[in-house]
C-alpha cells in the first residue's frame, strides 16, 4: 500500500477548511500532527501484518490510540472524522460513545449464557473492528462506569485501536459518580494506553456558522404550537400520518403525530418518563425529523429530565437528525444556573449548531 497515493488527515483537514471558508486553528494543528503520525502507523501496521500468516510472534505492535479532549465546539469531532475518513481500513467503526455502550450492553445480554458475557462481547467487537472511533466519551451511567475498565482492557488486548473525543480530561471523567473508585482503573488505562491531547483553542466553532431561520421556537404558547403544526405539515407533505403510540424497546411512547420521515412528541413524554439512550437511538433510526413541543426551563428540579434531554440531543446530533422544537426560553438560556454549566455546555452548543444552515445540509446517517 503506497502512502503517497492516500490522503493524510492534514490534507483532508486543509481541503475541508478551504471548502468551508474557515481559518486554521493552532490547537487543531497540534492535534493533526498526532493524527498524521497515527495514520502512518496504522498504514505501516497493516502492511506489516499482511506479510505474516495469521497472528504470529513476529506480528507488529498495535499502534497507540488517541484521546482528544477540550471544550465544546473546538473541532475534536471534526479532527477524528478526518482520521477515520483517511485510514484505509475495512474493519473500522465511528459512532457516538452512548451508542457504543448501548451495543455493548445488548451484546452482553446475547452472551448471557457465556462464562463472562463482557469478554465475549469484547471478542465480537475486536473480531469486526481494528480502528474504533468513539465521539463524546462521557460517563454518567453507573452501569457503564462499572464495566468500562474491563471492556477497554479486553479490547486493547485484542488489538483494537481506540480514538475518542471528550469534553473532559481522563481524570475528570465520572468525577462525582457513585462508586467512582471502581472507575479509576478505566481512567488509568486511558492515560497509559492512549496518547492524551488537549484541543482547546478557545473558540466554539459551532457558534460561528451562519444561522438559518430558527426551528427552535419560543416561548411555549398556542402560537408556537401552531407553527410546529404547520412545519410538520410542510415536511411530511404528501405522506400519510397517524397518532398511534410508538413501541421503543418494549416501552410505549405516546406521540402527537408521525409520518414516514417525521415524528412529533411532547417533552413530558419524551424526557420526563423513564427513557434511555437506546430509546432515542431508535427514534433517530426511524425518523429524519424530530419535533418536540413544550420544552421547559431546565433546572435542578428537572435534573433527570435535563440529563435525558442531553442524551436525546447527543443521539440526534450524531445521526444528523433535524430537531424542530418549541421551548420556554432560547437554547442559550435553556439550562438554569442551578444546573452544572459544565455538564450541559455541550448540549447548549449542539442545540445552537443544529439551527445552522451547515447542519441542515447534512444527510441523516
Amino acid at each position: 500500500m503506497s502512502v503517497a497515493s492516500l490522503q493524510s488527515p492534514s490534507d483532508w483537514y486543509a481541503q475541508a477548511y478551504a471548502e468551508q471558508g474557515l481559518q486554521a486553528d493552532t490547537a487543531q494543528a497540534h492535534a493533526l500532527l498526532a493524527m498524521d503520525a497515527l495514520w502512518h502507523e496504522l498504514i505501516e501496521f497493516k502492511s506489516q501484518r499482511n506479510q505474516f500468516l495469521g497472528r504470529s510472534l513476529l506480528s507488529p505492535d498495535v499502534p497507540q490510540g488517541l484521546y482528544l479532549w477540550g471544550g465544546v465546539g473546538r473541532g475534536k469531532t471534526f479532527l477524528m472524522d478526518g482520521l477515520f475518513a483517511c485510514v484505509p481500513y475495512q474493519r473500522k467503526r465511528r459512532l457516538h460513545f452512548h451508542h457504543f455502550m448501548a451495543e455493548v450492553h445488548h451484546a452482553m445480554k446475547l452472551h448471557a449464557a457465556h462464562a463472562d458475557p463482557l469478554i465475549a462481547a469484547a471478542a465480537d467487537i475486536a473480531h469486526a473492528t481494528r480502528l474504533l472511533c468513539l465521539d463524546e466519551f462521557h460517563i454518567d451511567d453507573i452501569a457503564d462506569a462499572m464495566i468500562l475498565a474491563r471492556l477497554l482492557e479486553a479490547l486493547m488486548a485484542r488489538g483494537v485501536v481506540l480514538v475518542t473525543t471528550s469534553n473532559q480530561a481522563p481524570d475528570e471523567l465520572y468525577a462525582h459518580g457513585l462508586q467512582r473508585q471502581n472507575f479509576l482503573p478505566a481512567i488509568a488505562l486511558l492515560q497509559t494506553q492512549l496518547k492524551v491531547l488537549q484541543v482547546d483553542g478557545g473558540h466554539d466553532y459551532r457558534l460561528q456558522a451562519g444561522a438559518a431561520a430558527s426551528f427552535f421556537i419560543t416561548p411555549n404558547n398556542h402560537a408556537s404550537e401552531h407553527k410546529l403544526a404547520k412545519l410538520f405539515e410542510q415536511i411530511s407533505a404528501g405522506l400519510s400520518s397517524h397518532d398511534a403510540p410508538l413501541q421503543l424497546n418494549g416501552r410505549t411512547l405516546k406521540i402527537k403525530r408521525a409520518a414516514r420521515n417525521s415524528v412529533w412528541l411532547n417533552f413530558y413524554e419524551l424526557c420526563e418518563q423513564p427513557r434511555d439512550q437506546a430509546d432515542y437511538l431508535s427514534l433517530a433510526q426511524q425518523f429524519s425529523y424530530v419535533f418536540v413541543s413544550d420544552i421547559p426551563l431546565l433546572n435542578a428540579e428537572r435534573g433527570s429530565a435535563a440529563r435525558r434531554f442531553s442524551w436525546l440531543i447527543d443521539v440526534l446530533y450524531d445521526h444528523h437528525i433535524k430537531l424542530i422544537a418549541s421551548a420556554a426560553v432560547s437554547a442559550e438560556t435553556l439550562y438554569a444556573p442551578d444546573l452544572s454549566a459544565a455538564d450541559f455546555a455541550r448540549t447548549r452548543s449542539r442545540l445552537i449548531e443544529m439551527q445552522t444552515r451547515h447542519y441542515r445540509m447534512l444527510s441523516p446517517n
